[in-house]
C-alpha cells in the first residue's frame, strides 16, 4: 500500500530545519545585495519604513496561505486553494498563469547566473555558462526533495553568513567610532561610522513622497517568491508544525536581514554620499580591508541566483504536476509521472527545456539585457496572483471548510484590505515608471485575453 502512495503522490522529505532556511532564503534576494544602494539613494532612511510596511503586507498575505495550507496540508500547492474556492476556471487560469512567471524566473535567474560567473571567466561564452549551470541543478532536481532541501539550506547559509557579517562589522564599526576616508559617488568622504549618520536631517521624504511610493516597488519585487513557502508545505515530513513556525519568523527575517542591513549600511556611511550604482556590501567590506570585496559579493549574488533557480525548478515542476492532475487530464497526463526518487520527472524535463531560452534570449542581438527582458516579464503578474489568491481567501472563510480553530490570519477584516490596498498602490505605480510600464501593461493584457479564454474554455 505504502510503494502505490508513492507512486501517486511527490514524496515528503523536506524536514523542519529545511523548511526553516528555505524561508530565510525566500525573503532574501539579490535586490539587497545589488539594489540597496538605489532604493537608499531614492528615500533616504526612510527606506526602512518602505520594506517595514511591504513586509508587514507580505507577512499577512502569508498568513492567509498559511491558514489554508494548515487546514488541508494534502494539497500540492497553495494554488489548489484557488480551484477548490474561487472555481475551476479562475483556478485554470491562475495556475498556468503562475507556472508562467516561474518559468520565466528560472530564465532571468539562469541568465543572472551566467553574467555573475563570467565576473571570473569573462572569455567564457554566457550562453555555455548557461547550459552547465542549468544542466547542474537540473541534475540536484531529480534527486528527492531531501536533496534539494539540502541544497537550499547551504545556499541559504552563504546569503545569511554575509548579511550576519555585515551588521557585526557595522556594530564593531559605530562602537569604536571608526574613522574613514574613502570615495563615494565621486567625492572625497571623510567620515565617521555612527548611529547619527541614520537619524541627523532625519526627513520621511527627502526626495519626494513619489519617490518613496516607487521604492515601494523595488522592495515588493525584491519580496515576490515568498509565498514559495507554499509550494514547499506538501515536502515537509509535518507540515501542521512547520509551517506556522516558517511564516510567523518572517517579521523577526525582515526585521533582521533587510532592515538590519540596511541600518548597518547607513550607520556606516552618510546615505547621501552612497552611489546608486553600486554594490554597499562591497562599499563596506573595501572599506575594512578586504580587497576581494568585489569577488566575495558577486560569490554571494552567485549562490543567491543559484537558489532562485533551484527553487523556481521545484516550484515549476510542482505547479505542472499539479495543473496536471488538475487539468486538460487527456493531454497532460505523462506529467503526472513520479521518478523513482518521486520527483514529477517529465514537468522538470519541461522547466528545464523552457528554461533553455535564457541562452538562447543572449544570442538575439535585438535584446541588449537578456536578464532585464526576462525579470520585466515575472513581476506584474505575480501581483495579479496575489490578487486572485487574495480573493480566494475570502470564499475559504466563506465555505464549509473553514476551520475556526486552525492557523487562523489575525483581524483578517483589517488585514486583508490592507494587502490589497498596498499591491493596488504597487501596481498602479508602475504605469509611472519607464522601465515598469510595458511589462505592467502586458499583465493587463495577459489577464484579459487568458482570462477571457479560461472563462470559455471547455473544462
Amino acid at each position: 500500500m505504502e510503494d502505490i502512495q508513492k507512486n501517486h503522490e511527490a514524496q515528503r522529505g523536506l524536514q523542519n530545519r529545511h523548511i526553516q532556511l528555505i524561508a530565510i532564503a525566500g525573503t532574501i534576494g539579490t535586490g539587497l545585495f545589488l539594489g540597496a544602494g538605489k532604493t537608499i539613494q531614492m528615500t533616504g532612511p526612510s527606506v526602512i519604513f518602505a520594506y517595514i510596511l511591504i513586509g508587514i503586507a507580505m507577512f499577512f498575505f502569508l498568513r492567509t496561505i498559511g491558514e489554508m495550507l494548515y487546514n488541508d496540508p494534502s494539497q500540492h500547492s497553495f494554488l489548489n486553494f484557488v480551484t477548490k474556492y474561487s472555481g475551476i476556471r479562475t483556478g485554470y487560469f491562475t495556475q498556468w498563469s503562475y507556472w508562467l512567471v516561474i518559468i520565466f524566473v528560472c530564465i532571468s535567474e539562469l541568465t543572472a547566473i551566467g553574467t555573475y560567473i563570467q565576473f571570473w571567466l569573462p572569455h567564457l561564452p554566457l550562453w555555455l555558462i548557461e547550459i552547465v549551470m542549468l544542466a547542474l541543478l537540473f541534475g540536484l532536481n531529480t534527486l528527492n526533495s531531501r536533496f534539494f532541501g539540502e541544497t537550499e539550506f547551504w545556499f541559504a547559509m552563504i546569503k545569511v553568513a554575509a548579511i550576519l557579517g555585515m551588521i557585526v562589522t557595522a556594530i564593531i564599526l559605530v562602537a569604536s567610532n571608526f574613522h574613514y576616508t574613502t570615495v563615494l559617488s565621486g567625492k572625497t568622504v571623510n567620515d565617521t561610522a555612527s548611529l547619527n549618520n541614520i537619524f541627523d536631517g532625519f526627513q520621511l521624504f527627502p526626495h519626494g513622497a513619489w519617490n518613496f511610493v516607487g521604492a515601494l516597488q523595488m522592495v515588493m519585487f525584491a519580496f515576490t517568491s515568498m509565498e514559495f513557502i507554499g509550494m514547499t508545505a506538501a515536502e515537509t515530513v509535518n507540515p501542521k508544525k512547520s509551517l506556522p513556525k516558517a511564516i510567523n519568523q518572517i517579521p523577526v527575517r525582515i526585521l533582521l536581514f533587510y532592515v538590519g542591513a540596511l541600518l548597518a549600511i547607513m550607520a556606516i556611511f552618510n546615505w547621501h554620499y552612497i552611489p546608486a550604482d553600486k554594490s554597499p556590501f562591497v562599499i563596506v567590506f573595501q572599506l575594512i580591508g578586504i580587497k576581494w570585496a568585489a569577488a566575495l559579493i558577486n560569490f554571494v549574488v552567485l549562490t543567491s541566483a543559484a537558489s532562485a533557480l533551484n527553487s523556481s525548478l521545484f516550484s515549476a515542476t510542482r505547479n505542472m504536476y499539479s495543473l496536471a492532475k488538475q487539468h486538460d487530464k487527456g493531454r497532460l497526463t505523462a506529467f503526472t509521472k513520479l521518478s523513482k526518487a518521486g520527483i514529477p520527472i517529465n514537468a522538470l524535463y519541461m522547466a528545464t527545456a523552457l528554461s533553455l531560452l535564457a541562452p538562447v534570449l543572449t544570442l538575439i542581438p535585438q535584446i541588449k539585457n537578456a536578464f532585464n527582458f526576462a525579470a520585466s516579464c515575472t513581476t506584474n503578474l505575480f501581483l495579479v496572483v496575489y490578487f486572485i489568491t487574495l480573493y480566494t481567501y475570502w470564499q475559504y472563510r466563506k465555505s464549509d471548510d473553514y476551520n475556526p480553530n486552525g492557523f487562523l490570519t489575525p483581524k483578517p477584516a483589517i488585514a486583508v484590505p490592507f494587502i490589497a490596498i498596498i499591491f493596488a498602490i504597487v501596481f498602479a505605480s508602475l504605469f509611472f515608471n519607464a522601465d515598469t510600464f510595458y511589462p505592467a501593461l502586458g499583465a493587463i493584457v495577459w489577464t484579459l485575453i487568458f482570462g477571457l479564454y479560461s472563462h470559455f474554455k471547455k473544462i
